[in-house]
């Protein structure tokens, strides 16, 4: 029997990004509890699904609150990873938050 309850919620702010959009993502993190993997740090990927806003974990481990963020997978070229050693086509795809990512041209 699942416990607890849905994870999305309303958030007046619109989405920052769409489907399409170029991200980088955060060089540097806070300490504690994060979802963004050190090898995705200051890279370049592509918004290809917004998921809408759900609690945003970082904070809600700490159990000071939902503070729902807006949710998204974003793609990584494998040369944007590994550089040139990367195996041809390949990609990574990683649900990150808002607050992960900033816009880039």
């Amino acid at each position: 029997v699942p416990v607890g309850r849905p994870s999305t919620r309303e958030l007046d702010a619109g989405a920052a990004f769409a489907p399409g959009d170029r991200v980088r993502t955060a060089r540097h993190m806070h300490d504690g509890h994060t979802r963004l993997p050190r090898y995705l740090r200051d890279r370049v990927g592509e918004v290809v699904i917004h998921h809408g806003a759900h609690v945003f974990p970082d904070v809600s481990a700490t159990l000071a609150g939902d503070a729902p963020q807006h949710l998204y997978t974003v793609r990584f070229d494998g040369r944007e990873l590994w550089g040139d050693d990367a195996e041809p086509g390949h990609t990574v795809s990683a649900d990150l938050w808002e607050s992960y990512l900033v816009a880039t041209a």
